[in-house]
């Protein structure tokens, strides 16, 4: 069945949007802009929540591993963070888009004034016609007040304009019973009627590279979601045109059915 999605928020990770090199992987982001860019085209509202900051940064300074000190970190995601906004300017405006940048914490969402701040900016944003692109401000917050991943930080944008959809694009096509790199018995789970304590301990918190987080908190993000009344995909990002697959009603992924819904 077609999802009749009016707004749509998506979240791209680090490992969608980067080589292992730490360098920008053109190819794929390109089609996610011509992707996302299509669904704007057809009248939809479209939030985009990106990490990459402190990977494509990396790959910027030439440095071989992800700092390990906080300073380090937010240096890497300064560089990386104006080397993502060139290209993502560049590549949507070649589709006749305008994309604007916001950097939230958590400290901006739990403050009430900075809230409806917040929604205003996106409320106007889109009224203009132009794609909010939402990462954390990893430069100036401290621990106390940073996500620590954008899973959660899409969760937040997702309920606070109030979407219809939350898609997170990551390097496995869904949630699985097991890892499937290493158990073939592993299954994929396509849709999840509720977020059990099953369910949530088929997730690993692993993680990449280059990255934060893994799939348990993007189960996080989805439970957040989905008692929110917005329904969440996780798929594969090394096609972003699954996102058509998605809003066709496909078989992709793993679907969280938002409470209340009957589809």
């Amino acid at each position: 069945m077609k999802k009749d999605y009016k707004c749509i928020v998506v979240k791209v990770g680090t490992s969608t949007l980067t080589h292992k090199t730490g360098k920008t992987n053109i190819r794929r982001m390109e089609e996610l802009v011509s992707v996302l860019s299509d669904l704007m085209n057809s009248g939809r509202r479209v939030a985009l929540v990106t990490s990459g900051a402190i990977g494509v940064g990396i790959g910027k300074l030439g440095l071989e591993a992800r700092p390990s000190d906080t300073a380090g970190k937010q240096a890497a995601a300064t560089v990386g963070q104006c080397e993502l906004m060139f290209m993502y300017d560049k590549m949507f405006s070649q589709y006749g888009h305008t994309v604007g940048q916001l950097l939230i914490t958590r400290a901006d969402m739990d403050n009430a004034k900075r809230r409806y701040n917040l929604l205003q900016t996106f409320d106007r944003l889109f009224s203009f016609g132009a794609i909010p692109i939402i990462n954390e401000n990893d430069a100036v917050a401290g621990e106390e007040s940073v996500y620590g991943d954008n899973d959660r930080l899409s969760a937040a944008v997702s309920t606070l304009i109030a979407a219809d959809a939350l898609i997170i694009l990551t390097e496995t096509d869904g949630l699985y019973t097991a890892d499937p790199s290493v158990s073939e018995e592993a299954r994929r789970i396509p849709v999840v009627e509720e977020i059990t304590d099953e369910i949530l301990a088929f997730a690993e918190g692993t993680t990449t590279g280059l990255g934060t987080g893994g799939m348990a908190t993007k189960l996080v993000a989805a439970e957040i979601c989905t008692r929110a009344g917005i329904d969440t995909y996780i798929i594969c990002g090394k096609s972003p045109r699954d996102i058509y697959e998605v809003l066709d009603g496909g078989d992709v992924g793993t679907y969280f059915k938002a409470k209340g819904q009957d589809q």
